[in-house]
């Protein structure tokens, strides 16, 4: 096969095929018609002399052969836009490029405001698809080219991702003011005797607060699991639950007189919040841009306990096991 014989567009269109595995969608991304997707696909099929894209039942899946390219021509794309990157500017004001982000509610709820004041005031056209997914999702769709960047907090990552940390995170108790003894204070006795709100993402109901408390032989008791970060504070409210929150998810919040906020009666690792990519994404302009301003406006709005030039830990530090937010 004679390179000089190949349309290197249809490369573009197989990437994205294999990606989507659905010629709307592809359309959709590519910004092409429908009908311009299937006679792409139609030329692959006879250019590799594989069906690439096979229905069974009421899902496609990828041909062997669509498995074995997917992985080196998404390299190999990756190669020529940092080649290409290279000479040419992105310059925000002009762009029309679509972002694919990854994060938790958490994330959404403290990155995601701020973030998009700046992309509409800097760059007006561009746009951005934020998806939700476990941490292994995440990461896989890092591999995949699903997402251009993944916020979370990953406790294991290889050289195979990029990963930059944007700000360690603390633990907050809320609590119903109510609730509280007459002295206004909760010691660990008090804290342990009280009945807890768990959030997990995964259903699990063991968390980090759990796991400092049995390396101390201790235990408390949880009787509500949630997986939304944003939704658990208001169930406090009229209760004698305790939730044990990560901080910044609290910051922005009005709690009125019935909620209160106070440390953890004992010691919990904070955990640090990063932003992950692929490294054929390190030159890419518009994902350097991207990245940039994501640090920017997680950095503009410090905990209140951090001081200027507070050091942190590096990004791939790990944690004490246990469930943070993604």
């Amino acid at each position: 096969m004679l390179l000089r014989n190949i349309d290197l567009n249809l490369l573009v269109v197989l990437d994205a095929l294999l990606t989507e595995k659905h010629v709307t969608r592809t359309g959709i991304r590519l910004h092409l018609s429908q009908p311009a997707i299937s006679h792409s696909l139609n030329k692959l099929r006879v250019l590799l002399d594989d069906p690439l894209l096979i229905r069974q039942g009421n899902e496609v899946v990828l041909s062997v052969l669509a498995q074995n390219l997917q992985a080196p021509l998404k390299a190999i794309l990756g190669q020529i836009e940092s080649l290409l990157g290279q000479s040419i500017d992105f310059v925000p004001a002009e762009s029309q490029r679509t972002f694919r982000v990854a994060m938790s509610d958490y994330g959404a709820s403290i990155v995601l405001p701020k973030l998009l004041v700046q992309l509409r005031a800097q760059a007006p056209d561009t746009s951005l698809v934020v998806v939700q997914d476990s941490r292994a999702g995440m990461l896989e769709q890092i591999e995949q080219g699903k997402i251009d960047l993944a916020l979370g907090v990953f406790t294991h990552l290889t050289d195979e991702v990029c990963s930059e940390l944007l700000f360690e995170e603390t633990f907050t108790c809320l609590l119903n003011r109510r609730s509280l003894p007459e002295q206004g204070e909760l010691d660990l006795t008090g804290y342990l005797a009280r009945p807890h709100l768990l959030v997990s993402t995964d259903g699990s109901t063991q968390g980090e607060v759990d796991n400092v408390l049995r390396a101390r032989g201790l235990q408390r008791r949880v009787v509500v699991n949630v997986p939304h970060w944003s939704a658990a504070p208001a169930m406090i409210v009229d209760t004698d639950l305790i939730l044990t929150v990560a901080t910044r998810t609290l910051d922005n919040r009005v709690m009125g007189d019935g909620l209160v906020t106070m440390p953890p009666p004992l010691a919990i690792a904070p955990f640090n919040y990063v932003q992950v990519w692929h490294p054929r994404l390190n030159e890419d302009p518009g994902h350097r841009w991207l990245r940039e301003l994501v640090k920017q406006v997680t950095a503009s709005t410090p905990r209140s306990d951090e001081k200027p030039g507070q050091h942190h830990a590096d990004a791939d530090q790990l944690l004490q096991a246990g469930r943070v937010p993604g």
